[in-house]
């Protein structure tokens, strides 16, 4: 059985944001999941985490499906990155584990009706699309967990866990890693939405941050705590 150590070491050579931390906050969470559970992976862009949960999935018989529509565009990729995306699946020995739906998130969700039991969402960050993807966890086991990119650093993220997820009944918060966070599906009780309010300060240090950034302010992002020109992940 491959170590997380190997699959990160498989997976940091591709481009993308998730962090190591971020990665072994996913291989937990796949290595928590029965035999034969299922994975759903919202957003894959290069296979950066994608290796990452495929290398746990295929050492404890899990299903992994990867959805990413590859719209074209700079920021976005299109057909060149979904080459890249199946070319580091096979360099990490992983094609054949690894099912990829070329498809919107949104527009598949209507017509998918299996079951899964790990849902991990890293699609687009606007707010109207993560709350939809939030609807995916119609299909996820009673108390499965929902791993989140970009929470508490989006505006668009951050804006749809703070209308949907604060004040809802069906997601509790667990903690983060940076700004991916996990959620489990179950009834949150009042300590799960104060840590909610809690995270509300780092929001706003990364919002100032990038804004500092878009003004090119490099030194004053340094003098708060924020080392390169990327935006906080």
């Amino acid at each position: 059985m491959a170590t997380f150590d190997e699959a990160w070491a498989a997976a940091e050579p591709i481009p993308g944001w998730l962090t190591r931390d971020q990665a072994r906050v996913l291989w937990d969470a796949a290595c928590r999941l029965p035999p034969g559970g299922r994975i759903v992976e919202i957003g894959s862009h290069q296979g950066r985490s994608t290796v990452v949960l495929g290398h746990a999935a295929r050492d404890l018989g899990l299903r992994l499906t990867a959805i990413d529509p590859f719209v074209d565009g700079r920021l976005f990729g299109g057909e060149p990155t979904r080459g890249k995306f199946e070319k580091n699946l096979a360099v990490a020995g992983l094609t054949d584990v690894v099912e990829l739906v070329v498809d919107y998130s949104t527009r598949l969700r209507p017509r998918w009706s299996e079951r899964f039991d790990l849902l991990y969402v890293d699609g687009k960050h606007d707010y109207w699309t993560f709350t939809d993807d939030l609807r995916w966890s119609e299909h996820l086991a009673d108390g499965g967990e929902i791993v989140v990119h970009d929470c508490f650093s989006s505006i668009g993220v951050t804006s749809g866990v703070l209308v949907r997820v604060l004040p809802g009944r069906r997601y509790t918060y667990l903690d983060r890693a940076g700004s991916l966070a996990r959620f489990r599906l179950r009834r949150p009780g009042a300590r799960d939405r104060l840590r909610i309010v809690g995270e509300l300060p780092w929001f706003l240090r990364n919002v100032a941050i990038k804004v500092l950034l878009r003004l090119r302010l490099y030194p004053v992002a340094r003098a708060v705590g924020h080392s390169g020109r990327y935006d906080p992940y």
